[in-house]
């Protein structure tokens, strides 16, 4: 949904007052172009990554790709290896 707005003399534009109050975080992308999302400190939409099961996973993936140096994958043996 678009809205438009303008920005007032003091430089500000309000969101509305269900946000009153709230924490948001401001990404300037390019010159004029912004990304707004609400949160606390961790934007909503990233909260998935702290929840204990998740960090036990990313921890453990972590600490694989730590001792585990890339390699190339042989990709006829592997297509082999699957059937």
């Amino acid at each position: 949904m678009n809205i438009i707005k303008t920005v007032g003399s003091s430089g500000q534009i309000s969101l509305g007052k269900k946000y009153a109050g709230q924490t948001v975080m401001l990404n300037e992308i390019d010159i004029g172009v912004w990304i707004v999302k609400l949160g606390r400190f961790i934007p909503d939409n990233e909260k998935w990554l702290h929840r204990p099961d998740v960090q036990t996973d990313l921890n453990e993936a972590v600490a694989w790709a730590e001792e585990n140096s890339p390699k190339e994958t042989n990709f006829e043996e592997l297509e082999a290896r699957i059937k």
